[in-house]
């Protein structure tokens, strides 16, 4: 099927006069989840995962992708047809410049590639004596017989209680910041932002509330929305109000033409054809941060409290989770499936639970060194004595996100096993105690996470740390905690600590709770300083620390943040959990 497609897209490519073809993972909103009418690399290469990109030419391909996915790449493409490439130590770019030849045309969609991507990919073609165009249309569109339709999921009011900021007024905030800096509007082209402006929130991609559309923000705080009807009813109408003008979604291309003199701020994210189609207009194109996303990012008080609640509920259901597996899994003949369909009906019972915030990633021995691991049926994997379980999963609640990793010894864990475990716990304590001043970015905190694995000669081919949202996306910038994490952390921000370490074709190991960025008191201290709240409250498995390599403040941190999971969850959970869970926070 992958040769079939392959074929279509090169005649295709032949009838146009172009030579290749560059296909990200992105949609038009440059998103990390995209419905299916837009997952145009998986269909063309049978590449699943969340970020991605490949470059098809006439006679050979590749796909890349970064480390996350590094297994999955080459488990879920053909090697005769694909080569697979790590996207940061051997970039598309590169390969394109080694791979054209003099004279080709390498054909984009300018809707799926950011301004910087594309003169990336601009670069490179001229550096083989080739050159880059836009091509007229997609052309795997143009070839793809049975595309879904796009999706068509109602669109909601999410209330007061809930965003803690009234949408005029968030509007109102942000006009005011382009008019000081005598700008005419701003171009929302992430769904999350124009979610969290109107206060809105879909259901068009899986477990994210993102309703797919684009608006434009005034210096006069009105907005143009440009969303398709059919998602729309009076009642949201209503709850948006008359300073929000709603457009058919096709008329966007056709707005940006109207901008003529103009000052515009174009977000770094955008798709390459709004900067030109304004600038073929006579705009004046200011490229910048997303306006939305620093404000989405600092919760008000409304969302920390939800953050809070949330979590609390979730822990129920971890905590249920845990105890079904020490009395279920531990004999062996449960499998991931099992495991991880029973974990989302723990969810499914709770107060205010929408969906689940990813697939979960339930991966049994080997399968757990897979990062982002997804189980299918052909995968399924039984938990066997002996072998390490890892679970990452998460909840969208109508108050907020969850996300949280834990490690589970199925049966009696060995040494390395304990070792490992430990030295990633390490780097995690570390982490949720830091306290430092304000203006440190994410990639001076990092290491923080990283040293107890570096002083052993391993590490993790992942970011420590994501921003999420609040009944958003798991995934939020633009804070982040990594080895590339340039924003400064801010009160309110919240994020995952999440260190990890894979042994390929044996197990895997990540621990994960999500933390709430705050003002810390430090006695003498001389500068503003902050630290972190944890949100998630699920125990470590005692069964895999060894004791004798912690330091005894964190001992004392691992049964200080045990005493409060039992104190918090305990007295929710049906009996039988609450004597397995004093059992399992019980002092190391």
């Amino acid at each position: 099927m992958t040769k079939a497609r392959i074929k279509a897209l090169r005649e295709a490519l032949t009838a146009h006069g172009f030579a290749g073809w560059i296909q990200p993972r992105a949609d038009e909103f440059q998103g990390e989840y995209v419905p299916p009418s837009a997952d145009r690399l998986a269909w063309l290469t049978g590449f699943t995962g969340s970020a991605g990109i490949s470059v098809v030419l006439q006679d050979k391909a590749a796909v890349f992708s970064d480390g996350r996915y590094t297994l999955q790449l080459t488990q879920e493409t053909a090697p005769d047809i694909f080569e697979t490439r790590h996207s940061i130590e051997a970039p598309a770019n590169d390969w394109v410049s080694a791979n054209l030849a003099k004279g080709q045309i390498l054909a984009y969609d300018p809707w799926l590639l950011t301004p910087s991507e594309v003169q990336k990919f601009k670069d490179a073609a001229a550096k083989a004596g080739g050159s880059l165009e836009a091509a007229p249309q997609n052309l795997v569109d143009a070839v793809w017989t049975d595309r879904p339709a796009p999706p068509q999921a109602p669109i909601v009011p999410h209330l007061l209680d809930y965003a803690g900021e009234a949408s005029a007024d968030k509007r109102a905030r942000l006009a005011a910041d382009l008019a000081g800096k005598d700008l005419d509007a701003a171009l929302l082209t992430a769904p999350d932002g124009v979610a969290w402006l109107l206060n809105v929130r879909g259901g068009d991609v899986a477990h994210t509330p993102l309703p797919l559309s684009f608006a434009i923000l005034g210096a006069d705080a009105g907005v143009s929305w440009f969303v398709d009807a059919a998602k729309l009813d009076g009642n949201v109408r209503e709850w948006v109000g008359n300073q929000v003008d709603i457009q058919p979604f096709e008329q966007f291309p056709a707005a940006l033409e109207a901008f003529n003199g103009k000052r515009v701020l174009v977000p770094r994210s955008a798709p390459a054809a709004t900067n030109q189609i304004l600038e073929a207009n006579g705009a004046e194109v200011t490229s910048g941060d997303d306006p939305t996303s620093l404000p989405k990012a600092r919760k008000n008080a409304a969302e920390i409290a939800g953050a809070r609640a949330a979590h609390l509920r979730d822990a129920i259901a971890i905590a249920r989770f845990l105890y079904w597996l020490d009395t279920e899994a531990q004999a062996g003949g449960v499998t991931e499936l099992q495991a991880s369909d029973q974990l989302e009906a723990y969810r499914r019972e709770l107060e205010g639970f929408r969906d689940l915030s990813f697939p979960t990633i339930s991966g049994a021995g080997p399968n757990g060194a897979i990062v982002h691991y997804r189980v299918t049926p052909e995968s399924d994997r039984a938990l066997e004595p002996g072998s390490l379980y890892l679970v990452d999963s998460g909840g969208q609640f109508v108050d907020g996100t969850t996300d949280i990793t834990r490690t589970i010894a199925i049966g009696a864990p060995t040494d390395e096993m304990r070792r490992a475990y430990t030295l990633v716990l390490k780097g995690h304590l570390g982490l949720s105690a830091a306290k430092f001043p304000k203006g440190v970015t994410g990639a001076q905190l990092d290491s923080l996470a990283r040293a107890p694995l570096w002083a052993a000669g391993l590490d993790f081919d992942h970011g420590t740390g994501h921003g999420v949202g609040s009944y958003l996306s798991v995934h939020e910038g633009p804070q982040r905690i990594s080895k590339a994490g340039t924003a400064a952390l801010e009160p309110g921000m919240i994020l995952s600590n999440e260190p990890g370490y894979y042994k390929t074709d044996a197990f895997g190991i990540r621990i994960e709770n999500l933390i709430l960025t705050e003002p810390v008191d430090i006695f003498g201290g001389e500068r503003d300083s902050l630290g972190f709240e944890t949100l998630t409250f699920a125990p470590y498995d005692r069964r895999l620390i060894d004791s004798d390599m912690l330091s005894s403040q964190e001992i004392n941190q691992v049964n200080a943040y045990h005493a409060q999971v039992k104190a918090l969850v305990g007295p929710h959970v049906p009996a039988a959990v609450a004597k397995w869970l004093t059992a399992a926070t019980s002092p190391l």
